[in-house]
């Protein structure tokens, strides 16, 4: 369908419109608008159906507001506003209805945010002021193209090796330093350390989700996931000591599917008791750091695991990672060691107890403190292999491409990008 001709283009369009239903929530919106330089008469009485009718003839703003309340249908009317939406609006339904699956369809097809009525001043202007990033953000590639994902598993082959140190370290390089959108998953559930290394309390998401798979969904991402960083959000637990784990792994499956949505790197702290139960976690993963010490017990584990990972996991790239080395106290020597496991150690870091106390002390990642003694560059050198070992998928096509659709020319979120691709995918 050809959009009939408009007044305006680029350089004329307004920066921002909003269509309510109601006095009271114009009467919030007016004087937020005037605060953040807009024209207050740009809030106009009437909901989605008035902005339907009046940007069919005029060009549509930089950011728009519109109110579902009176829609019998939203998310045909959504598609009927994309209609006549300029390529690149940023789009924020208000409403009344308080429902998940409406709030996940609404993403899923373009919405930037959803906001229930009555409407909260802070929130408005929260949201409005991330509507403003997004939309000034630069656009590297088309909203509905799907990125690859890149899974990480760390798992120590022993007990105090170090493996949650690593885990949280590369989960904050790869945000931070890469600035890529990353979550860290904490799977040892009552001693856990992902969110103490962060100096944050882990809140009571992971186990929310383990008693309740079934409310898993973006939203629950969303509100149940710690922020670290603008790239890095962390799901982790302290569960009581007497509290044992009841869960068949639907959880954690379920979990994964969502960060590959919502993010584009995860970072799992895999405890190894739970391979045994849960060998399922590593059906989407595309590297294992295997972390290992010089000592007789590691070399079993190691031996043993890497047959494990062999016949369950061989599809993801194994690296063996020797954590603390202290040649002078090393039970038996690195060459040793390989000769016996009949694999290099890709990555040999040395131990540095201070510098570990410091980083504890500052309630940082030992990367993110440590950032030119040795322990530091080789911790980053691991993070760069991973991210070359996976360098072609990222660098590939992610999948199929996803259906154009209407809302296609609204800018979307980037995990709503891949959540499109998925759905396209999907078999009928």
């Amino acid at each position: 369908m050809n959009a009939p001709w408009k007044s305006g283009g680029p350089g004329g369009r307004d920066q921002f419109a909003a269509y309510m239903c109601d006095e009271a929530s114009l009467d919030v919106l007016r004087p937020i608008a005037l605060e953040m330089g807009w024209q207050p008469e740009k809030c106009n009485k009437g909901g989605l159906r008035n902005a339907v009718q009046s940007l069919s003839i005029t060009a549509s703003p930089n950011i728009l507001l519109v109110d579902l309340s009176e829609s019998g249908d939203p998310l045909n009317d959504i598609n009927a506003l994309a209609e006549v939406c300029e390529p690149g609006t940023v789009v924020i339904a208000v409403g009344q209805v308080n429902d998940v699956r409406l709030y996940r369809d609404l993403l899923a097809s373009g919405i930037q945010d959803y906001l229930l009525k009555p409407l909260s001043p802070g929130t408005v202007r929260d949201t409005l002021a991330q509507a403003q990033a997004v939309f000034s953000a630069p656009r590297g590639h088309e909203p509905g193209a799907a990125k690859s994902h890149l899974s990480t598993a760390v798992i120590g082959t022993r007990g105090g090796v170090g493996a949650s140190t690593l885990a949280t370290s590369l989960a904050w390089l790869f945000s931070a330093d890469e600035k890529l959108p990353t979550a860290l998953l904490d799977l040892d559930i009552h001693f856990g350390t992902g969110a103490l290394c962060l100096d944050l309390e882990p809140g009571r998401g992971l186990t929310d989700a383990i008693e309740n798979p079934s409310r898993i969904d973006g939203l629950f991402i969303e509100r149940a996931m710690i922020r670290a960083n603008d790239n890095l959000a962390i799901l982790s637990a302290e569960a009581p000591i007497g509290t044992p784990l009841m869960t068949d792994g639907a959880a954690f499956v379920q979990l994964e599917e969502e960060f590959r949505q919502a993010f584009e790197m995860t970072v799992i702290d895999l405890p190894r008791n739970m391979l045994i139960n849960f060998p399922q976690l590593l059906a989407n993963v595309n590297v294992v750091v295997l972390v290992v010490e010089l000592t007789l017990a590691s070399a079993r584990d190691t031996i043993r695991m890497l047959s494990w990972l062999k016949a369950h996991a061989p599809h993801a790239r194994v690296l063996v990672v020797a954590n603390k080395i202290q040649p002078s106290l090393a039970e038996i020597t690195k060459a040793d060691f390989e000769a016996s496991i009949e694999t290099p150690v890709q990555i040999a870091i040395p131990y540095d107890l201070k510098a570990a106390s410091m980083a504890a002390k500052l309630g940082q990642t030992f990367a993110d403190t440590n950032r030119t003694n040795r322990a530091g560059a080789a911790i980053r050198d691991l993070s760069r292999l991973i991210l070359e070992e996976t360098g072609e998928a990222r660098a590939a096509p992610g999948g199929a491409a996803a259906k154009p659709s209407l809302l296609g020319k609204l800018d979307l979120k980037a995990f709503m990008g891949k959540a499109a691709a998925k759905k396209e995918t999907a078999p009928r």
